[in-house]
């Protein structure tokens, strides 16, 4: 009983924290989200002026083009691109490391060093090295590489190479530039895949160095080569890690905001644009809180899609267990 007590004494202040500064606030949000709470003029000088719509906000919403489809297409677009490319990376990364090569500790450091920074940071890093007066592009000009654009341009075989040189080259910082969209949601994704492509990395070298070597040795027995060892043995014992990634690197895609408002404030023009961005803008630019707090909403469901199955999944296996 008394350490029932006890239990119940440590957990209240967490617990209350949790109602009120997440799910009082989520609660609130969302009625916000039914009203026309479009002006920081208060009512009477004390309480703003928000009348309840119903449902209007999220009918604006998606008859606005800048979010449908604009917006959704771009974080489809980010989101797979961006765990497909950390996937395969930190994929590779972790087999590398996992053949016990000399210095591995040291590479291991390296690899992981991006995930230690903030979105902020990484942002900034980028938006220098993509920044044509600066960064990669003063590099590559000693090269020589602008001579060689008609060059590359003239053979066929060589236009993925100059696509890729080009693709190095985003003027996205430039004002006033038109940008190509591919091009300029494609920085956003180098920028956050060099940043999390560490962390798949940890998560599978983890998930690799938890199989038993003696499933190797059985298969290295009956004669599989190390190719087929890691297609048919390894792997397949990944999936868990590999639905664990996925689920965090998408979670993280689609709440992304602070790496894209670095790097490109949503542009050019709506190139970039994600919901995140058009929340702050509208909450914070246009004063339109009732719209803002229903894009605030629509990401929460769209998030809770992704990570609640997972969690449900999670739990059940812990039971079984």
């Amino acid at each position: 009983m008394r350490s029932r007590v006890l239990t119940i004494v440590l957990l209240a202040p967490a617990v209350l924290a949790s109602l009120v500064f997440v799910y009082l606030f989520i609660a609130w949000t969302f009625y916000a989200s039914l009203t026309s709470w479009n002006s920081v003029r208060p009512l009477n000088g004390i309480l703003p002026d928000f009348p309840l719509v119903g449902f209007a906000n999220y009918q604006t919403l998606f008859a606005t083009a800048r979010f449908w489809p604009n917006d959704v297409f771009n974080t489809a677009v980010f989101t797979v691109t961006f765990i497909v490319v950390s996937v395969a990376i930190g994929l590779l990364l972790s087999i590398l490391l996992d053949q016990r090569i000399r210095g591995e500790g040291f590479f291991r450091n390296v690899f992981l060093l991006p995930m230690a920074l903030s979105f902020v940071v990484t942002g900034t890093i980028w938006a220098w090295i993509f920044n044509p007066n600066t960064g990669i592009n003063q590099l590559l000009d000693p090269l020589g590489i602008n001579a060689l654009r008609e060059w590359l341009l003239s053979l066929s075989p060589l236009t993925p190479l100059w696509d890729l040189l080009d693709f190095l080259r985003i003027d996205i910082l430039r004002p006033g530039l038109t940008t190509d969209s591919r091009s300029a949601l494609g920085a956003v994704v180098v920028a956050a895949t060099w940043q999390m492509s560490g962390f798949v990395m940890a998560m599978l070298l983890a998930g690799l160095r938890g199989i038993p070597e003696e499933l190797r040795e059985a298969a290295r027995v009956d004669g599989a080569s190390e190719r087929q060892i890691y297609v048919h043995v390894v792997l397949p014992q990944l999936r868990p890690v590999l639905v664990s990634v996925v689920v965090i690197l998408g979670y993280i895609s689609l709440k992304i905001f602070d790496l894209v408002f670095v790097m490109t404030r949503g542009g050019p023009g709506t190139a970039t644009d994600f919901p995140s961005i058009f929340l702050f803008v509208s909450a914070f630019q246009s004063q339109l809180w009732g719209l803002a707090a229903t894009i605030a909403i629509v990401m929460l469901v769209v998030s809770a899609i992704v990570v609640i199955p997972y969690m449900w999944s999670q739990l059940r296996s812990e039971g079984r267990a």
